[in-house]
């Protein structure tokens, strides 16, 4: 995607689209591999002198604040981001810790049964096994 298009992405979010902002949008989608605050920082760092960590973290929320970016969970000790909004599962190897996108459709979907006082507003699912590059390394894990 050209920086025009990630500005008029970012505006149709109402997104204002920065030059950190803009660079933060066009890494996640330039890497599909669900980054932490953490790596996107280290990455952009050598090319943006003058960002922070607080910033990246600050463009990421306003990205899932505004629908731009998903954030993940699947990890326990990191948050993930992910540039695809559109209906999909996460695979997590147990081994190497790769993240990838599975299609789902929407009749994939578990239906929710729960009472009148839940309303729920967001669906994850994971799933955790071992991918098929780490497949013959995992013999001995159970």
């Amino acid at each position: 995607m050209s920086i025009q298009e990630v500005h008029q992405y970012l505006e149709s979010k109402g997104v204002n689209p920065s030059v950190q902002r803009v660079a933060i949008m066009q890494y996640m989608l330039d890497h599909w591999t669900h980054p932490t605050v953490d790596q996107i920082y280290s990455d952009l760092l050598p090319s943006m002198p003058t960002l922070s960590k607080a910033t990246v973290y600050n463009t990421l929320k306003l990205f899932v604040d505004k629908k731009a970016v998903n954030s993940l969970f699947i990890d326990e000790r990191n948050v993930r981001y992910d540039a695809a909004t559109n209906l999909h599962a996460h695979f997590k190897c147990k081994h190497c810790g790769a993240i990838s996108d599975v299609p789902l459709e929407e009749t994939d979907l578990p239906k929710f049964r729960g009472n009148s006082e839940q309303s729920p507003v967001e669906t994850q699912i994971y799933f955790l096994g071992t991918c098929k590059k780490c497949g013959g390394q995992l013999s001995h894990v159970a």
